[in-house]
């Protein structure tokens, strides 16, 4: 059974954010033997002065793959794990949900998508979870945390918002690459031109600092533009973060 799990709102200014939480709650399910996890991804959501938030107010979210009774055991563990792990001051708030029960998905995604652009208030959010039977729920603080989670979990399922935690290594010092050796990593499904323009596998890339995927069409995606680094082998280079910031 897939779950996606979602959390927001766990960090403070000083502490561990809210994506190396979640990092630790996948590696934990797994260590229990509880299932297999997914990466996660970032979704950012609506910044404004009615919305507290520690930096960026961000959700973050992965897929879980479960066995039929260990739901409530994951359900019962993540919430003790962040009122335990959660920073002083934070309003942490989480979100479970299992996309093939959900008669009405496409409410999930319209409340995600509604949540990077306007200031939703907790009791609608409360109401969703109920209407469509996901797991919805405060673990300290004011709570307003399920907002950021719940929509998280619908941009997750959306399959076109977000960026994925953590950046690409690549185990050697090159700093170009084949297409075709770029989508040897094990994170990396798709790259792709941000023209629509076509790709061949012996295309170089020139790997920027840092390099990140995002989520597209239910993808992993690595994203490319035309080369500006004056190399005439390499005809593409990886975006830099100011231009992942769209998604």
């Amino acid at each position: 059974m897939r779950i996606a799990i979602s959390i927001d709102d766990t960090d403070n200014l000083e502490s561990r954010g809210t994506g190396e939480i979640a990092s630790l709650i996948a590696e934990e399910l797994q260590q229990r033997g509880w299932g297999s996890c997914s990466y996660i991804t970032r979704h950012q959501l609506y910044v404004h002065p009615d919305i507290p938030y520690t930096s960026h107010n961000s959700a973050m979210c992965f897929y879980a793959e479960v066995g039929e009774g260990w739901l409530e055991p994951v359900i019962e563990y993540v919430s003790g794990f962040l009122e335990k792990e959660s920073a002083p001051g934070s309003d942490p708030g989480l979100c479970v949900a299992v996309p093939a029960k959900m008669a009405a998905r496409n409410e999930l995604i319209a409340f995600g998508r509604r949540a990077k652009g306007e200031v939703i208030g907790m009791d609608e959010a409360y109401d969703l979870a109920r209407r469509l039977g996901v797991h919805l729920s405060q673990h300290g603080g004011t709570g307003q945390g399920v907002i950021g989670a719940l929509a998280g979990a619908g941009l997750r399922m959306s399959g076109n918002d977000g960026r994925l935690k953590g950046f690409l290594e690549f185990g050697q010092p090159y700093r170009m690459l084949r297409v075709d050796e770029l989508l040897q990593h094990p994170v990396v499904d798709v790259v792709k031109s941000v023209t629509g323009e076509a790709l061949k596998d012996e295309d170089l890339v020139v790997l920027g600092e840092k390099p990140k995927t995002v989520l597209l069409e239910g993808e992993s995606v690595l994203l490319v533009a035309a080369s500006q680094s004056g190399n005439c082998e390499a005809r593409w280079q990886t975006l830099h973060r100011k231009q992942l910031k769209a998604y």
